[in-house]
């Protein structure tokens, strides 16, 4: 997009351009509940983020949902923008490269995890090929059953285990009360579990 590559140019330069301003003028607006100003911030940005995560994570499906994460964060912490500690988005790709690489670190872990499980279970020479597969299949069946939850109870669990944020944090980061974060993980992992089949 046009707009988009304006912006990529003016961050290069260093320079303060209209629309340099016009993106911290637009987190000044986000941070006031502006939609608006959220989906024209969206348009001048999107471009660079999802091209930024892209070149980290390089799998086109988890760039775009860590993008779309990185926007929810936007959304969400506008008003924690300080002007004096950089540009406007210069923070926001920060952010979109901080994402990214916790995506790729909490994959490694998840591929560790699978790895310890199967040299437990099995003593015959473990099949690559098959073993990937099965961690995809697992990983789909947990993509699945997360699609079955309610969208607040998906958001808690994913805050929690995909972005290791406390229930404190999770509760700041929402600004509901800490009882409601405890409410919606609890019945998240349970309906979790039983979309699953995991025995409690």
């Amino acid at each position: 997009m046009r707009h988009a590559g304006n912006v990529q140019d003016d961050s290069a330069r260093g320079s303060s351009t209209p629309i340099g301003v016009a993106v911290e003028d637009l987190l000044g607006r986000i941070a006031r509940g502006d939609r608006t100003a959220f989906a024209d911030l969206y348009d001048a940005t999107a471009s660079r983020v999802l091209g930024l995560i892209r070149r980290v994570l390089v799998d086109p499906a988890q760039s775009e949902e860590v993008a779309q994460e990185v926007f929810l964060e936007v959304w969400q912490s506008a008003g924690r923008y300080e002007p004096n500690r950089g540009s406007a988005t210069t923070w926001i790709l920060t952010m979109a490269h901080r994402r990214a690489v916790d995506r790729i670190r909490s994959s490694q872990a998840g591929r560790d995890r699978d790895l310890r499980v199967g040299v437990r279970d099995f003593t015959a020479a473990i099949d690559d090929v098959a073993e990937q597969a099965e961690i995809r299949l697992e990983n789909d069946r947990v993509r699945v059953a997360m699609q079955r939850l309610t969208e607040l109870q998906r958001q808690a669990i994913s805050l929690a285990y995909y972005e290791g944020l406390t229930q404190s944090e999770i509760a700041e980061r929402l600004s509901i009360p800490l009882g409601t974060v405890k409410t919606r993980l609890r019945d998240g992992m349970i309906r979790l579990r039983d979309e699953m089949g995991v025995a409690s």
